[in-house]
């Protein structure tokens, strides 16, 4: 049996009292003809006086915020998904009867208006009420604070309530989708395609991850959910599509921070016939057309560094980058026990299945470059012991044609020149194996399927992999991923 607070039994009294007297509580189809913030944009700038010769009338609907009752006439302010108006409302305009029904209403109630444009005397555009009709009624009260640090984790659990209180979350969940629109705009006008691929998988490949694994009854097999788009889309290269993209929820089974979530949004494309440059270019620009054209300008703050993304990003190679902090230059080293004793040097843990130069090379840039990377910069030149689906630098095969996007000392997306050989890439699965014997549980399967794919003929190609929760949080300027994610996954209370 649940139990009830004092105003919890007195609203489901008021909503009793409205069925005996006819009405429904929780209401029926309403029929509006603007948004509040449409009706105060267009008489804003109008001065009071003019509305002597104004007789426009506007229906509204949405939810009750703030009540100042005031005997025979009253204010109160409603709020939809556009923001909020003023309503005066007074029994000489309405009538005592429909007076008296929004005397019953409490804050949190879902409400229809027709009325006249007016302004008050200290200039706010208001709707002078001919007409009031209730729709639904609140059974719960309405936090009277629902954005302090004391309830953030609440904020998260009942995101319903934070969209109503919080007027930010409400922009960050409208300006997602635009920024998404954005994306889809800007790869469909460069002649991409947008598919979809399966969410269920037979295989781990794609990616470095632990996955979900779940089972299909009726065919009695073990499945992973994905953690990556990658290999169903570079098989529509093989079939001649050419240029495709795929924005989708993929699956990791990994811890909760405020920069990661286990399900996560990505777009992964891929274009025949490009290369590592080609998507250097097409990531640098789509950054700068997402942030003139949803936003109208080139600079975010995010994580307390101010972001220009109006410059040329700037490029490094992983190497280079890890020389510029500690003088080793790892180009000259080519004996494992060297490198080994480079990271006991410095502190640097070398798990079992990361014992190569590869792998240590990635633990220096970790520990010591990555979070330096404020401004835009493409890291590129990547060891090939930790790049399994990505073709080698013709120049020196220790090292592949890929580059990672970092921001704010945080990735943004992950690229390649990617690897069509199908020899090498079944060399490469091989390895994965291996290391996944030595206890790398994120290490790849090897996809037959995929191989005999390559093996009809995969065009060279330019691939890419983003992180769409990431690139809001920049554009949006918040610093955990679960301000940019309506439903983030929480801890059992």
């Amino acid at each position: 049996m649940r139990d009830f607070t004092d105003q919890e039994l007195i609203r489901r009294e008021k909503a009793d009292k409205l069925r005996e007297a006819g009405m429904d509580p929780f209401g029926h189809r309403f029929d509006r003809t603007a948004w509040s913030k449409e009706i105060k944009d267009k008489y804003e700038n109008v001065e009071h006086d003019a509305f002597e010769n104004i007789s426009d009338e506007f229906t509204v609907a949405g939810r009750i915020m703030f009540i100042r009752k005031m005997g025979k006439a009253s204010f109160f302010t409603i709020q939809d998904k556009m923001g909020k108006i003023q309503i005066y409302i007074s029994i000489n305009d309405v009538g005592e009867e429909m007076y008296e029904l929004f005397k019953t209403a409490d804050i949190g109630d879902i409400v229809g208006v027709r009325g006249r444009v007016m302004k008050t005397r200290t200039g706010e555009v208001t709707l002078k009420c001919l007409e009031y009709t209730h729709l639904v009624k609140s059974l719960k009260p309405l936090p009277e604070k629902f954005h302090g640090l004391t309830d953030i984790e609440e904020r998260y659990r009942r995101r319903y309530v934070d969209l109503i209180m919080n007027e930010e979350s409400k922009k960050i969940a409208f300006t997602r989708p635009k920024i998404i629109r954005s994306i889809q705009k800007f790869m469909d006008n460069r002649g991409f395609t947008e598919v979809e691929t399966p969410v269920l998988s037979t295989l781990l490949t794609g990616a470095a991850a632990r996955p979900f694994e779940t089972h299909h009854n009726a065919q009695d097999l073990d499945m992973y959910l994905r953690i990556a788009l990658e290999l169903p889309l570079k098989r529509l290269l093989v079939g001649g599509m050419e240029a495709v993209y795929e924005i989708g929820r993929v699956f990791r089974n990994e811890g909760m921070d405020p920069r990661h979530n286990p399900e996560f949004t990505m777009m992964e494309a891929y274009l025949a016939y490009s290369d590592l440059e080609g998507m250097m270019e097409m990531t640098e620009s789509m950054f700068k057309t997402i942030a003139k054209e949803v936003f109208g300008k080139y600079t975010f703050n995010w994580y307390g560094n101010e972001i220009d993304l109006s410059k040329p990003f700037k490029r490094i190679s992983m190497v280079d980058s890890i020389k510029e902090k500690t003088g080793i230059d790892f180009k000259k080293i080519s004996s494992v026990d060297e490198a080994l004793s480079l990271a006991k040097e410095h502190d640097i843990t070398v798990e079992k299945h990361q014992e190569n130069i590869g792998h240590i090379i990635n633990l220096f840039f970790e520990k010591y470059v990555e979070e330096t990377l404020i401004q835009p910069t493409f890291l590129y030149g990547h060891p090939v012991e930790i790049s399994p689906l990505t073709k080698r630098n013709p120049e020196d095969p220790r090292f592949v044609d890929r580059f990672e996007l970092f921001i704010g000392g945080k990735e943004f997306c992950n690229a390649y020149t990617e690897l069509n050989d199908p020899i090498d890439q079944l060399e490469r699965f091989e390895e994965q194996l291996k290391e996944k014997e030595l206890g790398n549980d994120e290490a790849n399967d090897i996809d037959m399927d995929f191989i005999e794919a390559l093996e009809y003929g995969m065009p060279p190609a330019g691939g890419i992999g983003y992180g769409i929760d990431r690139m809001c949080m920049l554009f949006t300027e918040v610093d955990s991923i679960r301000d940019v994610i309506l439903f983030p996954l929480m801890k059992k209370k």
